[in-house]
């Protein structure tokens, strides 16, 4: 891969070119989580701000992992004027914090502006556990995002001087064709996404009911697709496209997790007018509470067989969850709405803004 990418937007002549916001993570196909929120962020027209990205991962580990992050900090010094550009870090826990924290770090001392981008469902934990670590880090950063209030409570105790945002995740709109029985599962398959409860659930519903469960996502657990039950298409990793197409089509998303953050595949479905079924973790609450979907406690397989059942069921009902939910996702999580509000963060960052 190559050390820089970018998509650069035509600037007229005898105009000053708009200034850098440069991504430190990485992008490409995977599901779910902070590589699409960064790829997201590429993919967007914003106003102001070229963004680009400064890949420090790809899939890979050992020696050329260790090359790649070396290669962004060679190239950190020569990104762009000082005055100009900002650099915009995506950390979650564990050796992503290490990692790209040390690149967050490095950014500041050069002299950019700095946002340090939270992700990641067990952040907080790792915060408490390395708590003088994520404190020099995050104290480098002009302000630091993150997607949850508690969260923004953990960083305040641990870096009280630290400016801190709450954004909410986003996603751009979708394209929603003609519905068909379609529930759809994207994400790892484990029993941290609660696949186990997703499959005990099903194999508990009426088969001839003519809906059609489809589980998308990497097999980390592949013990968990043993004996399936009727109706089950295990569509494995899917390109993001596909996966996005495949929303367009269905009437209902399900994520029975058992820990999560903000996850990205909720807000793509409501983008997409699915009615979505979940749990009662991490953020999904704030995003599918008031009727903008159905949420069950987490590990409760008879609680997620009767909201399959009471959702599928009931043609109205359905209609109105995901009304209700794409109504959500329009006033709170379209880009549209959201991605201004960070290009203003990024904007203030800049010596002198």
């Amino acid at each position: 891969m190559s050390v820089l990418t970018s998509r650069a937007r035509p600037v007229a002549p005898g105009t000053t070119t708009p200034p850098q916001v440069w991504h430190v993570g990485r992008r490409g196909e995977v599901a779910g989580g902070m590589t699409q929120v960064v790829n997201a962020y590429l993919d967007w027209p914003f106003e102001h701000v070229d963004v680009r990205l400064l890949p420090t991962r790809n899939g890979g580990m050992g020696p050329a992992a260790l090359a790649l992050m070396l290669a962004a900090a060679v190239r950190m010094p020569f990104l762009g004027r000082r005055d100009r550009t900002v650099v915009a870090v995506h950390l979650s826990q564990g050796g992503s914090f290490i990692r790209e924290g040390l690149l967050l770090r490095w950014a500041s001392c050069l002299g950019y502006g700095t946002t340090a981008h939270l992700h990641g469902s067990t952040f907080v934990d790792f915060a408490q556990r390395s708590p003088a670590l994520v404190a020099k880090t995050l104290r480098r950063a002009d302000v630091v995002v993150a997607l949850s209030q508690i969260t923004i409570a953990e960083v305040t105790r641990l870096a009280p001087d630290t400016r801190v945002e709450f954004v909410q995740n986003a996603v751009p709109a979708g394209a929603p064709s003609s519905k068909e029985r379609l529930v759809v599962f994207a994400g790892a398959v484990t029993r941290r996404k609660g696949v186990d409860v997703l499959l005990e659930a099903w194999r508990r519903r009426d088969p001839a009911n003519g809906w059609t469960l489809h589980v998308a996502g990497p097999a980390v657990e592949p013990e968990l697709l043993d004996d399936l039950p009727a109706n089950v298409v295990i569509a494995g990793s899917l390109p993001h496209s596909e996966l996005m197409s495949l929303l367009d089509r269905s009437a209902v998303a399900v994520l029975p997790s058992r820990d999560e953050a903000m996850p990205m595949f909720i807000l793509e479905a409501l983008a997409r007018r699915n009615a979505v079924i979940s749990t009662t973790v991490g953020g999904i609450p704030g995003v599918l509470g008031g009727g903008a979907g159905v949420m069950v406690s987490p590990g409760d397989v008879d609680a997620f067989a009767a909201a399959l059942d009471a959702v599928t069921a009931d043609p109205e009902g359905l209609e109105q969850t995901a009304a209700a939910g794409h109504a959500r996702y329009v006033s709170e999580y379209a880009a549209a709405t959201v991605y201004p509000r960070v290009e203003e963060l990024w904007l203030s960052t800049l010596r002198g803004a």
